[in-house]
């Protein structure tokens, strides 16, 4: 088998809408396949990079339930485009922290539903 990348994730939402137009308007996504499935999914992605964005369930857990589960959903950039990112999450005033992992630097921020971000690049 050899594959070519990951086509999306899967993520679970609120408010569907809300999330379709942070994404395309903080990270620059675009909305894709729209007019079909009668809009669950909504895609939404740039290049190789695509999220296919579901209702969450209304379900709640137990508190002390855990769970196995992604810790955060990274996006590489070239170091223009990082330092770029840094400026225009400040600018919408998204709170970011650096981190320094020497052999990259990335910044973690999160979606309007807490999905844990990060903009990586290794060109430093």
């Amino acid at each position: 088998m050899e594959l070519e990348g990951i086509d999306h994730v899967a993520v679970g939402v609120r408010d569907i809408e809300r999330s379709a137009k942070w994404y395309t308007e903080v990270l620059g996504f675009e909305r894709l396949y729209e007019g079909v499935w009668n809009g669950v999914p909504t895609f939404v992605g740039k290049r190789n990079t695509g999220l296919a964005l579901f209702p969450a369930s209304q379900e709640t857990k137990p508190p002390d339930r855990r769970e196995v589960r992604i810790l955060h959903l990274a996006f590489r950039a070239n170091r223009e485009n990082f330092l770029a990112a840094q400026r225009e999450l400040g600018e919408r005033g998204i709170k970011f922290e650096f981190q320094d992992h020497e052999i990259s630097h990335s910044i973690y921020f999160r979606d309007p539903d807490g999905h844990a971000l990060e903009i990586t690049t290794y060109d430093l």
